[in-house]
C-alpha cells in the first residue's frame, strides 16, 4: 500500500472514530421523547446553524452543483439563493414562532389543533413519503467515488451497470447502517454534534479543492477566466428563458420551462424554502432543538448567508473542472455519458485521479460527512413523525419515556431499511439512465407533494378561519395533481413503462421546471383550501 493510500485511509478513519464516539457518548444519557428528538431545546445557535447546512448540503449538493457549474460554466444556480433568503425571513417570523407557541414534537401535530386529526395525519404521511424518497434518492451520491475508483484502477475493466448496481449498493448500506447506529442511540443530540464536525470537514474540503484547481490552471484565476469567454459563460443572473418568444405568455412559459432565472430565484425559491424549511419535519426539528425562538431564528437566518459562499464555492469547482479538462488536460479516459463528458462524475473524478493523498482523503471524508449529516436527521424525523402521528395512536404504548424511546429507536431502523431501498433504486435507475442530472432527481422528488404541505401551513398560520379537517385533503390532492400535470409526470411514467405517451398536452400548457413544482401545488392548495370555512370549535388561535 502506498503512502499516499495510507494517509487517505487514516484521514477516513479518525474521521469515522470520531462520528462513533459522538454517538457512544450520548448513548449513555437517559432521554425522555423530548430529549431524544428535540435534544431538550438545549442545543446553542451555532450548532443548530451547522446542523442546517449539513442538512442542506448534501452529497447531492457536494457533486451535483459542481456537476451544475460544470455544465453551465457560469453561476446561475446561484440566483436561488435569493428565494432562500427571503423565506428564512418567513420562518423565523411566522413559522418558528408557532412551532414554539405550540410545544410540538411533530410540526404536524400544529395541524391537528388548528384543523384536526385527518389534516395532521395525511400531512405526516406526506412527509414521511416524500422524505424517504428524497433522502433515499441522495444516498446513491456518495458511492460515485466508488465507481471512479474502480473505473480508474482498472481501465481495461471498467464496471457493467449490474455491477455497479451491485458495487454501490454494498457501500450504500454500509454508509446507512453506520448513520443509523449513532442516530438510533444518541438521538438528535449525537446528529447535531456529528454534523458540527462534519460541517468543518465539508468546508476544509471545499477549501483545499478550490485552492489545488486554482493551482492547477496556468495563471491560476485570472487564467481560467480567460477560456470563459462564451456568451453565457460566468453569467450570475438570467432573467428569461426563450429570448424568441414574442407574446406575453409566451415569455412567461418560457421562464416556467426554464429552470435558472430571476424569476425562479424571487419565487421559485422563495416557495420551495418555505416548504423545506417550514414545514419538513426534518429540517425544522433541528431549529425546534435551539433553546428558544430567538436563537432558532438566528440560527436559521444565518445558514442561509452561509449558504452564498458555500454555492459559490461548488460552482466554482464544477466552472474551473470545465476549464480543466476542456483546456488545460486531454483525458481520454475521463467519464462520459450520452457522448459528453459526465457531469455528475467529473468532480470524483478529479478527486480521485487528481488529487494528491490527504487531500483526497480530506474530500472522501467530506462527502461521506454530507452524506451521513443529511441522512441522520432524516433517520431522526422519520420516526419522531411516524411515532408520534401515527404509532403512538395505533398502538398501545406505555407511558414511560423508556418505552417511547425505545420506539422511536426502532422506527429509525425501520426507516433505515426504507431509505435503503429507495436508494438501492435510485442507483439502478441512474445507471441505465447516465444522463439524468443529480438535483433535478434530488429536488424534483419533493416538488410534487410538498406545495401541498405547505399549502395546508399556509392557510393554517396567515388565516383564522378558512380550511377544514374535510377540506384540507381536497385541497392537497388538488395540488398534487396540478403539478403532476404541469410537470408532465403522467406522460414521463407512461413512456417510461409502456413506450408511449398517454395523452398530448395543449401546446400552450407550459412544463414547468422543478423551482416552479412547489409554488404551483401550494397556490392550487391554497386555493382550494379558502373554500371551505373553519368550524368554530376547532380553530386554535394564532399569534
Amino acid at each position: 500500500m502506498s503512502s499516499a493510500i495510507a494517509l487517505d485511509l487514516l484521514i477516513i478513519g479518525v474521521y469515522f472514530a470520531i462520528i462513533v464516539g459522538i454517538g457512544v457518548h450520548f448513548s449513555r444519557r437517559k432521554a425522555n421523547v423530548a430529549d431524544f428528538a428535540l435534544g431538550g431545546r438545549s442545543i446553542p445557535w451555532w450548532a443548530v446553524l451547522a446542523s442546517i447546512l449539513a442538512s442542506e448540503i448534501s452529497a447531492g449538493t457536494f457533486f451535483g452543483t459542481p456537476g451544475e457549474g460544470f455544465r453551465l460554466r457560469n453561476y446561475t444556480y446561484a440566483q436561488l439563493l435569493v428565494g432562500y433568503l427571503l423565506a428564512r425571513l418567513v420562518v423565523s417570523a411566522v413559522f418558528i414562532p408557532a412551532y414554539y407557541k405550540h410545544n410540538v414534537v411533530s410540526i404536524y401535530e400544529f395541524l391537528e389543533m388548528r384543523f384536526g386529526p385527518r389534516s395532521r395525519r395525511i400531512a405526516s404521511m406526506l412527509f414521511l413519503l416524500t422524505r424517504s424518497l428524497a433522502s433515499g434518492s441522495r444516498l446513491w451520491v456518495p458511492t460515485l467515488l466508488l465507481v471512479v475508483i474502480w473505473n480508474r484502477l482498472n481501465p481495461g475493466n471498467p464496471l457493467g451497470n449490474w455491477q455497479q448496481f451491485w458495487f454501490t449498493g454494498a457501500a450504500l448500506v454500509v454508509i446507512s447502517l453506520l448513520t443509523a447506529a449513532y442516530t438510533a442511540v444518541g438521538g438528535i443530540k449525537a446528529v447535531i454534534w456529528t454534523d458540527v464536525l462534519q460541517i468543518a470537514v465539508l468546508f476544509g474540503a471545499l477549501g483545499f479543492s478550490v485552492w489545488y484547481l486554482l493551482g492547477h490552471i496556468p495563471g491560476g484565476w485570472e487564467g481560467a477566466k480567460s477560456h470563459l469567454t462564451g456568451p453565457h459563460d460566468l453569467m450570475l443572473w438570467q432573467w428569461a428563458g426563450d429570448a424568441s418568444a414574442d407574446t406575453m405568455w409566451g415569455k412567461i412559459k418560457s421562464v416556467l420551462e426554464t429552470e435558472f432565472t430571476v424569476w425562479a430565484a424571487l419565487f421559485g425559491s422563495l416557495f420551495v424554502t418555505l416548504a423545506t424549511h417550514g414545514t419538513d419535519q426534518d429540517m425544522v426539528q433541528r431549529m425546534l432543538t435551539a433553546k428558544n425562538k430567538r436563537q432558532s431564528a438566528v440560527a436559521t437566518i444565518l445558514s442561509g448567508l452561509a449558504d452564498i459562499p458555500v454555492t459559490f464555492a461548488v460552482l466554482t469547482i464544477g466552472i474551473l473542472l470545465s476549464v480543466y479538462y476542456g483546456h488545460v488536460v486531454n483525458d481520454p479516459a475521463l467519464p462520459m455519458a450520452a457522448g459528453k463528458p459526465d457531469s455528475t462524475r467529473i468532480f470524483p473524478y478529479f478527486v480521485i485521479d487528481v488529487m494528491p493523498g490527504g487531500l483526497r482523503g480530506l474530500v472522501i471524508a467530506g462527502v461521506l460527512a454530507t452524506t451521513m449529516g443529511s441522512l441522520g436527521t432524516a433517520m431522526n424525523s422519520l420516526a419522531t413523525s411516524y411515532s408520534r402521528d401515527f404509532h403512538f395512536r395505533w398502538f398501545k404504548t406505555p407511558d414511560e419515556d423508556a418505552a417511547r424511546v425505545r420506539i422511536i429507536k426502532l422506527a429509525t431502523l425501520g426507516f433505515t431499511l426504507v431509505l435503503i431501498f429507495v436508494g438501492l433504486a435510485t442507483a439502478f435507475v441512474k445507471a441505465h439512465n447516465p444522463g439524468l442530472s443529480i438535483i433535478g432527481i434530488i429536488l424534483g422528488s419533493f416538488g410534487y407533494t410538498y406545495g401541498s404541505l405547505l399549502g395546508v401551513f399556509i392557510v393554517a398560520l396567515f388565516t383564522r378561519s378558512r380550511g377544514s379537517d374535510f377540506g384540507n385533503p381536497i385541497a392537497m390532492v388538488a395540488g398534487v395533481i396540478a403539478v403532476a400535470v404541469l410537470s408532465n409526470l403522467p406522460n414521463d411514467l407512461s413512456e417510461m413503462i409502456i413506450g408511449t405517451d398517454l395523452y398530448q398536452n395543449p401546446t400552450w400548457m407550459p412544463v414547468i421546471e422543478f423551482p416552479w413544482r412547489i409554488m404551483a401545488g401550494t397556490l392550487v392548495t391554497v386555493a382550494v383550501a379558502l373554500c371551505f370555512k373553519t368550524p368554530t370549535n376547532s380553530t386554535a388561535k394564532q399569534g
